[in-house]
């Protein structure tokens, strides 16, 4: 069997005010938000084990289905064709994972979720990665690099938009399932995200829209940030005399009358074609 104790050993590095300014320029929302984000999904805890392994837990599910049901039988441990709760929990899941990848290295993987935020590595390629053996050596070295997963993850399930304008219930059910406010995930996001904003409100993309068509645009007020909206603001900046960028930076905001000083990073920096 596989030694998975030296394999996946990293430099563990923690999160740094820079990865947190990256996730926020990448989904277009506040510093503040990603904060508090990462407190209420982390449980404010380390990405890492003790000896400097990512934190994982393994889905037998995932594995089931990656593996077409073969290891049922003989592995019910690690392939069942539903979810159970069957984790052994911290450096344990890494002997589960032992196991699937003495059997199927690339499944095994693939069915593990990693680090600070648990994004299972099946979606390597949202994260940014074109195989899933790069995805898991990057999830070794830090807890920017869960953050930047994480980013990743929420962009593909096109939960930006809900993170930006901090509607916390639907980004919850979003990213947590059904089952969120069990956990009060929602509460807790809203909590965090006062405590990091120091109170202080963003402009939102309703925002954006609503002060682009008092000045001639005429957009549906949806909040999102689509290809019209994207061409709405080309059109305010080019009148301003301001880069065109497509993108609701600061400066933007400030000749749109939308106050943005207490948080450097862009409320829209990132601008869906949704």
């Amino acid at each position: 069997m596989p030694d998975t104790d030296s394999e996946f050993k990293g430099q563990a590095l923690p999160l740094k005010d820079s990865d947190f300014e990256r996730a926020a320029a990448r989904l277009g929302c506040e510093v503040a938000a990603i904060r508090a984000v990462a407190e209420v999904e982390s449980g404010g805890r380390s990405g890492f084990l003790p000896d400097k392994r990512p934190k994982i837990l393994f889905e037998s599910r995932w594995f089931h289905k990656l593996t077409g049901g073969r290891y049922d039988a003989s592995h019910g441990g690690i392939s069942t064709p539903t979810w159970v709760r069957n984790y052994r929990g911290g450096a344990a899941e890494y002997q589960r994972l032992n196991e699937a990848i003495a059997l199927d290295r690339e499944a095994a993987l693939k069915s593990t979720s990693w680090g600070m935020f648990q994004i299972l590595g099946v979606n390597f390629a949202v994260a940014g990665f074109g195989d899933v053996q790069a995805y898991v050596t990057a999830q070794l070295v830090s807890e920017g690099a869960h953050l930047d997963a994480f980013a990743g993850f929420v962009t593909a399930n096109r939960l930006d938009d809900e993170l930006r304008d901090r509607r916390w219930s639907d980004f919850a059910r979003g990213y947590n399932g059904p089952g969120y406010r069990q956990n009060r995930y929602d509460e807790k996001m809203a909590d965090a995200y006062a405590r990091y904003s120091g109170g202080a409100i963003a402009p939102t993309t309703l925002d954006v829209q609503r002060a682009l068509n008092a000045r001639g645009a005429n957009l549906d007020t949806d909040g999102k940030t689509g290809p019209l909206t994207r061409a709405a603001i080309r059109e305010f900046q080019r009148d301003a005399g301001l880069p065109i960028t497509g993108v609701a930076d600061p400066a933007t905001l400030a000749a749109l009358g939308l106050s943005h000083d207490h948080d450097p990073v862009a409320t829209s920096a990132r601008l869906n074609d949704v």
